[in-house]
Parts: C-alpha cells; structure tokens; sequence
C-alpha cells in the first residue's frame, strides 16, 4: 500500500527520506504535466475556471472513493471541515484557478518558475511563525532565488507589450502556496490519514467553484460537439488525483519547507514539456532567472537537510 503503513512498521531515517523524495518527485511530476495540459485548454474551448471545477470533481470523486474503501475518510467534525475549507481555498482554488488563467497569457514558463518560488517564501514564513530555525545557508538561498525571480520580472515588465496585470496575479499564487504549506502543517487534524484529508479539501474546492459557478461571468460550459475537451478534463482530473494523494502525503511526511519543493519539480517538467511539446518560446531571461532560483532553492534545501542531521545528532547524543 502506498501511503499506509502497518502500526508496528518503524521505518529509518533513511527509508523515510526516500519515501518523501518519491512523494516529490511523483507529485512534482503530475503539477508539471497539470500545468501544460491547463495551457491547451483554450485550443479545445475550455476555460481555466471550467477545466479547474470539472477536473476537480473528478479527483474528488477518484480519492474519495478510494478513501472510503480504505476506510481513511476524516470524521466531520469542526476542525476538518475548517481545514478542508481553508486547504481547499488556499491551496487547491486560489492558486491553481490563478494558474490556469495566466498560463495563455504569460506562457507556461514563466508560470513554472514562479512555481519554484514557494519554498523560499515557505521558509521565511516557517521562520516567523517559529517553525524553522534560521539558518545562513538557507537565508543565502532566499536571496538567491528571489534575485532570480527579480530578473526574471523585470525582463517580462520591460517588454513593449508585457501583461502586467497577469505577472502580478502569477506573483500572488506563490503567496498563496506557501501560506497553504504552513496551515496544513499547523492545522493538520489529530488522527487523520492523508489519503482522507486529500479528497476533504478537493471536495471543499469543489464546492466553492460549483458555487462560484452561479456568477453571470463564470461558466461550467464544456463544448460537446467534439472528444478532445473531454480527454482534457479526464487527463487534468488524474493528475490533480495522483497529485494531492501524493501530495498530502508529502506534507505529512516531509513538513512545510519540504512539501513546497513540489514547485520547483514541476518546473523541471513543465519547462521541456512546454518549449518541446508545445513549441511555446522560452519567457525572457528564462536561463539566467532560472539557474538563480535553482541555485536558492538547492541551497534551502541543502540547508535544511543538514539541520536535520544537527537535530538528530543532538537528540542522539
């Protein structure tokens, strides 16, 4: 079983790390195919809010059912429903409904590498909210990759032609990201099981964009005089699936800082994905932003792996 494990299991530090890497790597994979698929849904006629809604639903529906035959669902009690309500708002609608409406208009490269940028704004919120240490090596990687990010903005803000209402709305799904990672680690609810807490907060998302849906300018409209809008929905609604079980799963596992990884792994194959497959041009100031914001984010996360060593090592000693 994937993401269960026997109440007498005690796996090592080790296995642990490698269960985390393979959390990230799958769930990183699905957010990088999840955001070039987002990018061909105006070809088939499908808006980002319709794609997002429907896809949802189905993940719901996958992870719920799987939940219920496992027997994981969460209890409804107060603070699941507020968690799954606030996980949902924050960490599935906001950012991924931010997303799919920026991808046409800021190409899926520039959406990638803002991806990268939640882990460093999950650190320094880790810091403030006393749930990381500070760390120089860490601190050096913030800088690095906000450095990055700062290029990258502005060779996107000089052109003639730049849609700076897009690029500010793409710099708030970050935001959003990160405060996600550190609710869903503060607030996790005693005793639930990831596989529960993952279909809790997609259905809450579901639920405000089947509301939001009554507005006159959002639609849930699908054309159906052809196939490939389906096949769009039904491939965007297994990668939203596999990707919060993973996903939740990270996070239990891995904490904030670690689960906001899941960004820049995306990016890493959202970009080929996108300059190959789609033959859309690489953003302006792509490569040098994007060596900038790898380097900031190894360095986080070398950091943290050798404060956790130091912590072992102390509780052993």
């Amino acid at each position: 079983m994937l993401l269960h494990h026997a109440p007498h299991a005690s796996p090592t530090p080790s296995a642990r790390r490698l269960v985390a890497l393979a959390y990230l790597l799958g769930a990183g994979t699905m957010l990088g195919l999840s955001m070039n698929l987002a990018r061909g849904a105006a070809d088939v006629g499908v808006t980002p809010f319709a794609l997002l809604t429907w896809a949802c639903v189905g993940a719901t529906a996958v992870l719920g059912a799987l939940a219920a035959w496992r027997r994981t669902l969460p209890p409804v009690r107060r603070a699941t429903v507020v968690y799954a309500a606030v996980a949902g708002l924050i960490g599935v609608v906001g950012p991924n409904l931010i997303f799919y409406a920026a991808i046409p208009h800021v190409t899926v490269g520039v959406v990638a590498l803002a991806q990268a940028l939640p882990p460093l704004l999950t650190y320094v919120a880790a810091l403030a909210l006393r749930m990381e240490r500070f760390d120089r090596v860490r601190a050096a990687g913030v800088a690095c990759a906000l450095g990055g990010a700062a290029v990258l903005a502005a060779r996107q803000v000089s052109a003639p032609d730049a849609p700076l209402g897009w690029l500010a709305a793409v710099v708030a799904g970050p935001v959003l990201i990160a405060a996600g990672n550190v609710y869903r680690t503060r607030r996790w609810p005693p005793g639930c099981a990831a596989e529960g807490l993952a279909p809790a907060a997609l259905g809450a998302a579901t639920v405000m964009l089947v509301g939001a849906s009554a507005l006159p300018s959002l639609s849930l409209a699908v054309p159906v005089d052809r196939v490939e809008p389906a096949l769009l929905i039904v491939a965007q609604a297994g990668c939203l699936s596999l990707m919060y079980l993973l996903f939740f799963a990270l996070q239990r596992a891995g904490g904030p800082v670690v689960v906001s990884l899941l960004g820049p792994v995306g990016a890493v194959v959202a970009v080929p994905v996108a300059l190959l497959a789609l033959a859309e041009p690489a953003p302006r100031g792509l490569a040098p932003a994007a060596a900038l914001v790898a380097v900031g984010v190894a360095l986080v996360a070398h950091g943290g792996l050798v404060a956790a060593r130091r912590e072992a090592a102390a509780r052993a000693g």
